[in-house]
Order: structure tokens, then sequence, then C-alpha cells
């Protein structure tokens, strides 16, 4: 009977589906307590099916972190092609603030950084081949990319600023950039928001462009990215350009790993904690930006 129920798949919907032959005079016993201990049969398969995948899961995270603590290696995906945070230097060494945080997480966690590069378009890709443990290079946190990965805890925030030439006395808020030539990437958010606020845009392929239109007056303003333009400071600190208004609202980026990764998320806030408390967060910031980009 037990080999009967788990083998004929057919007989066994055909026993869950079927109605009991109520107008029948005498009741088909067998057919219906065979009916029944399917069913519970059926409910006790689904409820084990449900269990072992939460501890497959839950052996799967661990054993990532466990995996990475034996190897004594943390795999870092990165671009290596995204000035101040991951690039080359002179000498072709890969640098940068998000390089120098990687390093300083995988040394809290007792293990070496590994940096394997790649492009953006495929880099958090990369997450679900395997191909790394983690990706630190800027990655927004966003509701869309939490349905499908994990993230730390904020490590660094950037938030919207306008940016004029420091003889520019009458540009004082976002309300003041209508009619004015703004520089901006057409594409960009920020390009949109300065389109929002009434300004005339002028198309640049970046920051760099941007910011040499408002200094050369063929631009009265630009909108972009406080940390970018803090890194353009502290490289030009006597640039004659200032910021006279920044959006409240900030955007935070995080390590990105798999789905299901808590241990290893967990590990990574306790060393992003750490290198906060010890001071190694702010020298990181403060060689990069000249200030704490944490908040």
């Amino acid at each position: 009977m037990i080999e009967k129920i788990f083998f004929e798949n057919s007989r066994f919907l055909e026993l869950l589906n079927a109605p009991l032959e109520s107008n029948s005079c005498i009741l088909d016993l067998d057919e219906y307590f065979l009916r029944v201990l399917d069913m519970k049969l059926f409910k006790l398969f689904a409820t084990a099916a449900v269990i072992q995948a939460s501890l497959f899961s839950a052996a799967w995270a661990g054993e990532n972190l466990d995996a990475i603590q034996q190897a004594g290696v943390l795999k870092i995906g990165t671009e290596g092609t995204y000035a101040p945070f991951t690039y080359h230097d002179k000498d072709n060494k890969l640098v940068g603030f998000d390089v120098e945080i990687g390093e300083a997480v995988a040394q809290k966690l007792g293990v070496k950084p590994e940096f394997i590069e790649g492009k953006w378009d495929g880099l958090i890709a990369g997450l679900d081949a395997k191909r790394y443990d983690a990706v630190i290079n800027q990655v927004g946190i966003t509701e869309e990319r939490q349905k499908k990965f994990n993230f730390s805890d904020p490590y660094i925030v950037s938030k919207v600023v306008l940016i004029v030439h420091e003889n520019n006395d009458t540009i004082k808020g976002f309300d003041d950039l209508k009619g004015v030539k703004s520089a901006q990437s057409l594409t960009s958010n920020y390009g949109k928001l300065a389109q929002e606020s009434g300004a005339e845009l002028v198309a640049t392929d970046g920051f760099d462009q941007s910011i040499q239109l408002v200094l050369t007056g063929r631009a009265q303003a630009t909108l972009n990215d406080n940390l970018s333009y803090l890194d353009f400071k502290k490289q030009q600190p006597d640039a004659p350009v200032k910021v006279v208004a920044e959006k409240e609202n900030a955007d935070a980026s995080g390590i990105i790993v798999r789905k299901g990764d808590d241990e290893l998320v967990a590990a990574l806030n306790k060393a992003l904690a750490e290198i906060k408390a010890d001071g190694t967060y702010d020298k990181i910031s403060q060689k990069y930006f000249g200030q704490d980009v944490s908040k």
C-alpha cells in the first residue's frame, strides 16, 4: 500500500481531487482511508521540504563566512576605474577610498583582501556567479537591489550640491536656477534636478567638464555629487568654486553580498563599526575627501 502511495503519482492526484461518492449506499472505506492517508503524507512532505530549505539556507550562509575565514581571503569585486573610490595610480597600483575600506574591513575579519576587477555593468552580477564574496564600489542601497542582495550598514553618504564660481553672489539656492545655464550630463539625475529647477542645461561629459565650464564662465552653475566636489577641492584647493546649497536627502552606499549571507553581513557590520571606532575610517576619509563622509 505504501509503495503504491509513493510511486503512483497519477493515482495520488486522483485520490486527492476526486469527490467521495455520497450517493452510494455503501461507502468505500478503503478509498476513504487511502485518501486521508495521502493527504497527511502530502502535508508531511511539504512541511519537511520547507524545513529542509530553511536549514540549507542558514547552513549555506554560515558556511560562506567559514569558508572565507578558512581560506584566509575575502574576495572583493570592484571597478578599478572610478576615482577617487577605486582606480589605478601612476604605478598601476589599485588604490582609492573603497579599496582602503576593503583592506581595513578584511583586516578586522582576520583575512587578506583579494580585489577582482570588472566593468560596472556586470559587477553586481558577478556576485550571483560567485566570482567574489562582496562588492565594494559605491553601490547605492536601493529597495530594488535589496530585493535581490544583502547590504552592510552604510559606510559612505553622498549628497547633491549646487556649485558656482566663488564670485557668484546671485545664486544662493536651487530656486535661483531658473533661467540659469547649468553644466550637466544630460542623462544624469543631476541634470534632471537642474531642469526641474528651471535651469538651461549645457551638456557635458561629466563632473570635470562641468566644473571647467563654471570656472570659465560658460555656465553659471552645476549640480553634482558632493564627494566628487570634495575630491576636486582636495586636488585643487585654490580652484575658485564654492558650494552654495545641498539637498537634504542623501544617498548611502554599502558593501553588497549575496542574498541570505546574513552571517557575512553581520561580520562586515562589526568590522565597519570597529574601523570607525578606532579612527581608521576617519583617517581614510580625511585622506581622500578632507572630512568625514560617513554621514
